[in-house]
This record gives C-alpha cells, sequence and structure tokens, in this order.
C-alpha cells in the first residue's frame, strides 16, 4: 500500500486510511441529529434560528406532501434556491419522499432551465417567489406538473418578514403574489398542514440516486452526474475525517457557498447535518454582510472558494471586524493562491488550505492537511481517506511515474454512478473504475499531487463552471455574428473569466456593448462574456477547425507581460 500509496505516510494519526460508511440513506442523518440534538440550533438565516427538531419536522410535512402530489421513488423533484432555511428543508424531504434532488441555479435563464427540466425529467421544481415568472414560461415545455413557491420573507423575524417586500420591490422591481391553488403551491402552507402518512421505501444506498447534479465540459450540453446516497455519504464522512479536530454538536459552519454548487452541498448541508452543526446561511455574497455575519455569528468553519476570501480580503474595512472565531477553512471549486492563503490566516488566526475534486466525485478527492502538518506551496495536496489517485500518460493510459505530466485520474466510494442518460460520456470518463479528471498534473515523490492545467476548455469564474460551447451557440444566434470562440482569460479576482472573439459578417457595425445586452437576455449573469473582441478572422487548423487554445495562450502571455510591467 504505501509504494502505490506514497501519501498515506504523511496522514496524522488522527486520520484513518480507510473509513467506515453507514449503510442508510443521506435523510437519515437528520433524522439522528434531531433524536440526538431536537433543541439545537440547525439553522441561522438573517436574524432567526431553527432546530434540528424543527427542520425534522418541516422536511417530513414535504415529503408527505410531494408524496400526495403522486411522486415516487426514483422521480426527480428540482430545488431552484438560494441558501435559505427552505433549501435544507426541501432538500431532506424530497429524499425522505424517495425521489431525486436536482439542484438547479437559480440565475439560470429560460434556456438553460428549459434544457435541465427536460434532461432530468423533473416532476416538480421549488423555487423562489421571484423566480416564478420564470418558471412559468418554461413549464409547458417540460415534464414539470407543480412549482411549489417560497419566499426568503418566509423565513425572516419580525419585522423584517413585514419589511422584506419592499425591500425586494425596490431591488427586482417585481413583487410576485402566487396563490396556494391547482398546480402552484405555497410551501408556508404545506408547512401549516398536519403530517401526511409517509410511505417508506426501502434503499440500496450504493445503487440508488440520491442526486442529479448537473456539469458539463466544452462537447454538448452539461450532463447530469448520477450521485448515489453512498456516494454522498462517503464524500461527508471523509470531510469529517479530514476535521478532525472539529467536534460533533459544537461548530458553527458558515454557508455562503450555493448548496446548488456540489462542494457547498457537501461542506455545509450535509456536513452540517452529519456532524449536528449549526449551519449560519447567506443567500448571496456580500463582503460586508459576511463580515457583518463572521463578527455577530462567530463561525468555526468556512469552506469556500478563492474569490469569496479574496472579496473578504479587499473589503476597506476588514480590520475593523474580529474574524477570530473561524478556525478551518477548506478552499474549492478554483486555483488558491498563495498570497491569498496567508493574508487570509493571518486576518483570521485560522488555517485555510486548498482542495480539489469535482462534481463526478460528489465532490472533493484531494485536499491539504489543516493541522500537524508543513503547508506545500502550490499542490492540492493528497487523497482522502479510501480515495486512490494516480496520473495516467496521454499516449499509453499507463501510469506515470513521480515528476512526470499526465491525466490525473481517482477511484473510490465517491466517485459517480455515472451521466444521466449517456451512456457513452460516462464510458469515456470511467475506465476500469477510475474517474478520469480531464486535468493535467503530476504527483511528487511523496505523494503530493499538482495540477498543471486543464485537459478540458471549462472556464471557472468565481468558483463557477462555464461551458463555452453554450456561451458561443448564443452569440451565434445573432445575426451579426459570423464566427465567434469563447474562452477562459486569466482575471485577478475570478481567476478566469469570459472572454468571446468575434468575427463580424461584412458591412455590420455591432458594438460590444450590444452584443453584450443580447448574451444578458439568454445566459446567467457570470456566463455573459466579461470583454468581447472583434478581430478580421481567428485562428484555425488546417480542417478549419478555430484554435481556441492559441488565444488562450495569447491572453496568458500578455497577462504575464502587464504582471512585469506591474511589478
Amino acid at each position: 500500500m504505501s509504494e502505490n500509496r506514497p501519501w498515506i505516510k504523511h496522514y496524522p494519526e488522527e486520520i484513518p486510511s480507510t473509513l467506515t460508511y453507514s449503510n442508510e440513506p443521506v435523510h437519515q442523518y437528520l433524522t439522528r441529529a434531531a433524536e440526538e440534538f431536537p433543541e439545537k440550533p440547525a439553522i441561522h438565516f438573517m436574524g432567526k434560528e431553527l432546530t434540528y427538531q424543527q427542520v425534522y419536522d418541516s422536511a417530513r410535512k414535504f415529503a408527505g406532501y410531494l408524496q400526495s402530489l403522486g411522486i415516487k421513488k426514483g422521480d426527480r423533484v428540482a430545488i431552484m434556491l438560494p441558501n435559505t432555511p427552505s433549501a435544507v428543508i426541501v432538500y431532506y424531504g424530497i429524499l425522505q419522499a424517495g425521489a431525486i434532488v436536482v439542484q438547479t441555479n437559480p440565475l439560470y435563464m429560460e434556456r438553460e432551465l428549459e434544457y435541465q427540466m427536460k434532461d432530468s425529467g423533473a416532476k416538480v421544481i421549488i423555487t423562489l417567489d421571484i423566480l416564478f415568472p420564470r418558471v412559468t414560461k418554461v413549464m409547458p415545455k417540460t415534464d414539470l406538473e407543480h412549482i411549489i413557491v417560497t419566499a426568503i420573507k418566509d423565513y425572516l423575524p419580525f419585522p423584517k418578514n413585514l419589511v422584506y417586500p419592499f425591500i425586494q420591490k425596490k431591488q427586482y422591481g417585481i413583487v410576485v403574489n402566487v396563490k396556494h391553488e391547482g398546480n402552484h403551491h405555497l410551501l408556508a402552507e404545506i408547512l401549516k398542514q398536519p403530517l401526511r402518512p409517509i410511505a417508506e421505501h426501502e434503499f440500496d444506498y450504493e445503487e440508488d440516486l440520491a442526486l442529479l447534479q448537473y456539469t458539463g465540459g466544452t462537447t454538448g450540453f452539461p450532463k447530469g452526474v448520477m450521485l448515489t446516497h453512498k456516494n454522498l455519504i462517503a464524500n461527508a464522512v471523509m470531510c469529517q475525517a479530514w476535521l478532525y479536530k472539529c467536534k460533533r454538536g459544537e461548530e458553527i459552519v458558515l454557508g455562503i457557498l450555493p448548496f446548488f454548487h456540489v462542494y457547498g452541498m457537501t461542506t455545509v448541508l450535509l456536513l452540517s447535518v452529519m456532524q449536528a452543526y449549526k449551519m449560519v446561511l447567506l443567500p448571496k455574497f456580500d463582503a460586508e454582510t459576511t463580515l457583518k455575519t463572521i463578527q455577530k455569528q462567530r463561525p468555526t468553519l468556512f469552506p469556500g472558494a478563492p474569490t469569496v476570501y479574496i472579496g473578504l480580503l479587499n473589503h476597506p474595512d476588514l480590520q475593523k471586524y474580529d474574524l477570530s472565531s473561524i478556525d478551518s477553512c477548506i478552499s474549492g471549486s478554483a486555483p488558491l493562491p498563495v498570497e491569498v492563503q496567508q493574508n487570509f490566516e493571518q486576518a483570521t488566526g485560522g488555517k485555510l488550505v486548498e482542495g480539489y475534486g469535482l462534481t463526478e466525485s460528489s465532490p472533493v478527492t484531494h485536499a491539504n492537511f489543516l493541522w500537524d502538518r508543513p503547508r506545500v506551496k502550490g499542490s492540492i495536496g493528497v487523497p482522502w481517506p479510501d480515495t486512490d489517485s494516480t496520473v495516467l500518460s496521454m499516449e499509453t493510459g499507463e501510469p506515470l511515474p513521480p515528476g512526470e505530466i499526465g491525466e490525473i485520474a481517482v477511484k473510490g466510494p465517491q466517485v459517480m454512478k455515472g451521466y444521466w442518460n449517456r451512456p457513452e460520456d460516462t464510458a469515456q470518463t470511467l475506465k476500469d473504475g477510475w474517474l478520469l479528471t480531464g486535468d493535467l498534473g503530476y504527483m511528487d515523490d511523496d505523494g503530493y499531487f499538482y495540477v498543471v492545467d486543464r485537459k478540458k476548455d471549462m472556464i471557472i469564474a468565481g468558483g463557477f463552471n462555464i461551458y463555452p460551447r453554450e456561451i458561443e451557440e448564443v452569440l451565434y444566434e445573432h445575426p451579426d455574428v459570423q464566427e465567434v470562440v469563447a474562452a477562459g482569460i486569466p482575471d485577478p479576482y475570478r481567476g478566469e473569466t469570459v472572454k468571446a472573439y468575434v468575427v463580424l459578417k461584412e458591412g455590420s457595425s455591432l458594438s460590444s456593448a450590444e452584443l453584450d445586452e443580447f448574451a444578458r437576455k439568454h445566459l446567467a449573469a457570470y456566463k455573459v462574456p466579461r470583454v468581447y473582441e472583434f478581430r478580421s478572422e481567428l485562428p484555425k487548423t488546417a480542417v478549419g477547425k478555430i484554435l481556441r487554445r492559441a488565444l488562450v495562450e495569447e491572453e496568458k502571455k500578455r497577462f504575464e507581460e502587464e504582471e512585469k510591467k506591474q511589478a
């Protein structure tokens, strides 16, 4: 084992190399937390708290209501919500009903939402009141039969709950009133009703799906990653083992990472319930609100993305806030700059380390050690317990010796079952139990891994996965666009940002502002290109394929030259 897994020798004695996983569904952990800590706060949300007993009772009511709507084991139910108490309640309620959760980004525009609902075959969606008009437009084109609506004000304390609708109207320009009738339902009304009988299901936790989490690549549209109950439980148990100094029932977790992102779902939503921690939820990231929340609520765990830590460090009043409660942070979703790590540790007195993973692995596979081990600069760390990793030759597919660059592959109980209704894509990504990550990197002699580049052209901006082809297809719909290619370019804040290279049709005078306006009608805000460059031609291969990589290299060189000038 030591030869094939050289990283094991670095494990502190508190972290076992192999773990035990309970053979039960994910929602059983909420049942256990409610039994053991019924009066302990499970959620803090903008001044209001819910106990574990309250969350459990609400989830049970929701599960019974879903079954009364005809939801059966294996049906898909979508959640299109920011981090709110509703998101926690319906997540566990869906699983208790025997259904499969489909996490949906609240920023999705109609075409994106329509695609995901069609592909997943979701029958019910839970969404915010302000998103209700968008969902109703999509509903006739999908298998959706019911829309369940909740609102931010539903879980605000008095008098915030009375004031919020006025704030909402000022901020979004609309106030949506939905009646609890027909196939439109109000979560607040559902939870006022008596508990319905719930049909209990037999669960095969190794085979039964808990989640369809959408991801993608440069070819085709996003794919539904099939994650089983075991996949999710395994990764949360691994996370628990890695955070061995954290105490059950005592930690407070800052929940900024969105639950519709698998990293936020595992490290906040699942881990907190599994360990009976208190979740402090924020529906969106705002630096000042986050700093005030940290000072007042005193979170000890803070999973995040580099852009979140950068945003806090760059706040002009950072020094005015007491952040000393923060003990442990694992950064994911994008590479963590060393200077950000050092500055954040100095500001908080806590530990911040980089981890690595993919949606297809629930998501974490590697991380640096938080305690008792020296920092390894530039490394994504070592594989987690029960997780194997290797580097494969791009030519032969055979394992490479330490120091040689190839494709990182991983294997473990957190690796997905496959892609939803995509056997060919599954076969290309899962080989003999190994998940091919598409990331290029190497392992050193000590078993620490390093990522040097992505084989895929996926763009990661501010922790969001963005797929160039989707952007290109939208821009190609503009009548003045002849050719277009989207690529990720270096960005000091977001890690990467989207740039579109465009060749216009002859005689066109289309401006970047006009093209941007067009893009914003069809894409979520984080996917919209931040930069447009008009060219007379784009670099191509001999067969006419646009060379995206050449443009990326051009931008990297330009970025490095600018950094040298500034230095």
